[in-house]
């Protein structure tokens, strides 16, 4: 499966043009459109971007089914939990964000610092 193929049948069926979707990730209308018709291929981070610009899980753009009973038991969705929703939302995107430019070593130091501090 081409992932340009999958993410122009979803802006399809939800109706929406590459235009829509630029303003709804900040991605440049070209550049979806060479992602759509193979040209590019879009790293994970920018794939995440278009998931949501599609209002869609990530999983969708690999796989049209319906999610398996197995996928819902490793990640129960509850959509109370802290972080799922509002500034909560907000914090975990500007993490993970600095956490990916972050070097391996210090991840794992900054890791190591938060389950010392986590437990006093």
């Amino acid at each position: 499966m081409l992932i340009g193929n999958r993410l122009k049948e979803l802006r399809e069926s939800k109706q929406l043009s590459q235009g829509d979707i630029e303003k709804r990730c900040g991605l440049l209308r070209c550049y979806i459109s060479r992602v759509e018709n193979g040209h590019t291929v879009p790293s994970v981070e920018t794939l995440e971007k278009m998931a949501r610009a599609l209002e869609v899980p990530m999983y969708r753009l690999f796989h049209n089914g319906e999610v398996g009973e197995s996928i819902h038991k490793l990640n129960p969705a509850k959509n109370d939990e802290w972080g799922s929703t509002g500034g909560g939302a907000v914090y975990l995107y500007k993490l993970r964000r600095l956490l990916a430019k972050m070097e391996p070593g210090d991840q794992k130091l900054l890791l190591h610092m938060a389950q010392k501090v986590g437990r006093h």
